[in-house]
């Protein structure tokens, strides 16, 4: 088994946790192709993309598809959303403000030990931002840090159980694979959905033929049939995939996992230029509804 180093893994989390060619977008259901955007609100995430909080955000749009992703995840200015490890805000300041007015916006994140294997700063600065996220969310993007509220699996409350209409874990699901609490995470998730609720995932994305060794998550990339095989396993099947975050360009190969690639730039190698021209990773882009009872 491929062991990644303590420099790549806090590459991860600096760019999933505190932080892709243009696909053809395919907004439907992979089985019949039925058009899921009937609550996507296009101005409103127009203005949102377009806010002035997002000037340094927006040079990752080519790779990242912000709008696109949002629509084929069918997420309404109306909707009760969590966002799963929203680390450095990148998503943050686009859902945040989507739902301000007439949604609630929740962030739920792990368990700060979970990161240990990075060491104990890490954990401790993890810890220290989940103490200040709603103050520094409320700071920055003008919203009051009462409806920017974050929490851990385990602290979830009560009335949040059975309220959420949309969940996003972006970049993300490999973590939870390598740290072993992906059922666990899922689980408190799930619990949150209204009957209609559903989750929206982003994840690089590995070969098919990608050896096991190498889909652990320690490389940040996971198999496509993987993931929807433990979506399954969790009571969920897949409402709405698109292409929109694919990148062909991507080998999913590198010995330093994904982070070899921008925004990271990981690499030993000198030369970043290759990576550079390669673009942000392959990524599937999936919604998952709960199976009918």
């Amino acid at each position: 088994m491929r062991h990644f180093s303590k420099f790549a893994a806090a590459l991860c989390l600096s760019a999933a946790l505190f932080s892709c060619t243009d696909g053809e977008k395919a907004n439907t259901n992979s089985e019949d192709n039925t058009v899921l955007n009937s609550s996507f609100d296009a101005a409103v995430m127009d203005k949102v993309l377009a806010a002035d909080i997002r000037s340094d955000d927006k040079a990752r749009d080519i790779f990242r598809n912000p709008k696109e992703t949002l629509e084929t995840f069918d997420v309404s200015p109306e909707h009760n959303i969590i966002e799963y490890a929203p680390g450095g805000g990148w998503y943050t300041r686009i859902l945040a403000p989507y739902v301000a007015e007439k949604g609630q916006y929740t962030a739920v994140s792990f368990p700060p030990q979970a990161a240990i294997a990075i060491g104990e700063d890490f954990v401790e600065r993890i810890s220290a931002g989940y103490k200040s996220f709603s103050s520094d969310q409320s700071e920055s993007l003008g919203i009051e840090a009462e409806k920017l509220p974050l929490y851990t699996y385990d602290t979830i409350p009560e009335s949040l159980n059975g309220t959420v209409d949309r969940i996003f874990i972006i970049r993300m699901m490999h973590n939870l694979k390598r740290w072993g609490i992906d059922t666990q995470e899922i689980s408190a998730l799930k619990a949150t959905l209204k009957p209609d609720g559903m989750i929206g995932i982003v994840q690089h994305r590995a070969k098919d033929d990608a050896p096991e060794e190498y889909v652990d998550g320690n490389a940040g990339y996971l198999k496509r049939d993987d993931l929807i095989a433990f979506m399954d396993s969790q009571g969920f099947e897949v409402a709405a995939e698109s292409g929109i975050n694919e990148n062909p360009k991507d080998t999913a190969d590198y010995l330093g996992g994904v982070w070899t690639l921008p925004p990271s730039l990981g690499s030993d190698d000198e030369d970043k230029s290759k990576f550079e021209a390669i673009g942000e990773s392959n990524r599937m882009t999936i919604l998952f509804k709960l199976k009918a009872s």
